[in-house]
């Protein structure tokens, strides 16, 4: 964990007083920027995957990192064995390397943990930036009309 001195963005391990806010920002994310690449209903259908009770199952089976701004939280990702999950950042906040921050602090655990390999199920939206870190497609997996990218990066030589 460490502060972003250029962003002033903390990153740390979530607490279970963060639902609230992980929920909000995941679900702004998925409203504002992944509606660019999918229809409503898959957009409505992902939102409420990540209702608060939804967030708080899933901290304790992630190890899930929250970008903080100030008081406020602004980002989140986590690491679930050697899968990348939940990466969102809150659309006012995206394009100021917190995402990169957040993915920095994922692949950090994943290789204390041991792991060599990191796989995240993208969305279409996010290929792009998993591209940029390194992440290379391996294989599309269609999920009803919802495209999920299958990307890897390889942590270890």
């Amino acid at each position: 964990m460490r502060n972003g001195t250029d962003m002033q963005c903390e990153i740390r391990l979530a607490r279970e007083g963060d639902a609230e806010g992980l929920s909000a920002v995941i679900r702004a994310a998925l409203r504002e920027t992944n509606a660019k690449d999918y229809s409503p209903a898959v957009i409505d259908r992902l939102a409420a995957n990540f209702s608060p009770a939804a967030v708080r199952d899933l901290m304790r089976v992630r190890c899930v990192f929250v970008a903080v701004q100030g008081r406020q939280i602004v980002g989140t990702a986590s690491l679930e064995h050697n899968e990348v999950r939940t990466v969102f950042v809150a659309p006012q906040a995206q394009g100021q390397g917190i995402g990169s921050q957040l993915m920095a602090d994922v692949e950090r655990a994943a290789r204390h943990a041991g792991v060599a390999m990191l796989t995240v199920p993208s969305s279409i939206t996010a290929e792009g930036f998993y591209a940029k870190l390194g992440y290379a497609a391996v294989r599309e997996r269609p999920l009803g009309e919802e495209r999920i990218v299958i990307m890897q990066r390889r942590l270890t030589d």
